[in-house]
């Protein structure tokens, strides 16, 4: 039977016990996933402390940023076959039937005929059945929602790819990030380093953009080619108006963010995308807008095309984003280190239930 490491109580989050747990009902649609590494987003941490919501059922076994072997394929999944390597992210299904995700735009999906959205994990499945996540020894899931992962990508590489990757990938290419184009990436973290190297990767000038300035040397090494501590130099914005962005990325998790100042270093009609997910709100005047016409908005994860061809393009530019392996079993250590941003920049948890 499954099993995965799991927290039952918010009020004591790094507290994970092993549980047993049922996959969902079995479809001609679906691949059963072996999991071999499993990515640590900042996302758990909002999740099994309570900050975006109460549990959805008695425990909860966090992960979305799934690698693993492919061990058994529905008689209608396309592509992929048994023993194959292949991810899993943020979402395993949809309604399949609204707007959005006729277009391919699953990730967006606003549910129809009693079927909607469901997460990888904290979620339930459309059987009815919980969905639990991936520091686990198993997942299944339906295949508009499963990656076949290139030979040249490390799956330890591949694993925070699946969400941390995808979720700056996607505002990237949608918003025109290439040649010719200066893109900031506010907060250089889990996410923000992405941003960097990707932005890099596509082609368009990067410029970094974070409160301390201790991140430079790495922000440099990852592509960027401008560097700023807004900490250091609270006039900041005055300097970027005379070289303005065409597209900022905001990865912050804080909602101490000065966005009028953000704001007002976008080009006439450049855009601003904030990705990260504060736990409170922000405020920003309309008047922040005028003086630019700039826009802001959001964006969710990624829709499977734009996986792979972020998952390609990793390979090709051999993309290596900033890992520490853990053992599976330290889970707790990795969400508490997560919390304290304790970590440079991403974590990957290696299966070892089965060996315990």
């Amino acid at each position: 039977m499954p099993r995965g490491y799991g927290i039952a109580d918010t009020k004591n989050w790094t507290d994970f016990k092993v549980h047993e747990f049922d996959l969902k009902k079995e479809t001609d649609d679906d691949v059963d996933v072996a999991i071999t590494h499993c990515g640590v987003c900042g996302s758990d941490v909002h999740t099994i402390s309570g900050g975006w919501g109460p549990l959805s059922h008695d425990f909860c076994i966090p992960g979305h940023e799934i690698i693993g072997t492919a061990i058994k394929v529905g008689k209608n999944v396309k592509g992929i076959k048994v023993g194959d390597r292949v991810g899993v992210g943020a979402q395993v299904d949809s309604c399949g039937e609204c707007v959005p995700c006729k277009d391919e735009e699953e990730q967006y999906c606003q549910g129809k005929n009693g079927k909607g959205m469901v997460d990888t994990y904290n979620s339930v499945h459309h059987c009815g059945t919980q969905a639990q996540g991936g520091y686990s020894t198993h997942i299944r899931t339906q295949q508009q929602f499963v990656f076949p992962i290139p030979e040249g990508i490390k799956s330890e590489h591949a694993a925070p790819m699946l969400c941390g990757g995808l979720t700056l990938f996607s505002p990237l290419i949608r918003n025109g990030a290439g040649p010719g184009k200066r893109v900031g990436i506010v907060g250089i973290g889990g996410l923000g380093h992405f941003g960097v190297m990707f932005a890099h990767a596509l082609g368009a000038e990067v410029v970094a953009i974070s409160h301390s300035p201790r991140k430079r040397e790495d922000a440099l090494k990852m592509g960027a080619s401008e560097f700023v501590s807004t900490g250091e130099n609270p006039k900041w914005a005055e300097e970027y108006k005379e070289k303005p962005f065409d597209l900022i990325i905001n990865t912050a998790s804080s909602n101490a963010v000065d966005l009028a100042s953000i704001l007002s270093t976008l080009k006439v009609h450049g855009r601003l995308i904030c990705v990260g997910m504060p736990e409170d709100v922000f405020k920003v005047r309309i008047q922040n807008f005028a003086g630019n016409g700039c826009l802001m908005g959001s964006s969710h994860i990624g829709s499977k095309k734009e996986a792979l061809q972020m998952l390609q393009l990793a390979a090709e530019k051999n993309i290596q984003p900033w890992v520490e392996v853990l053992p599976m079993k330290d889970c707790s250590k990795a969400v508490k280190r997560v919390e304290d941003n304790d970590i440079r920049y991403r974590f990957v948890l290696e299966q070892d239930i089965e060996k315990n």
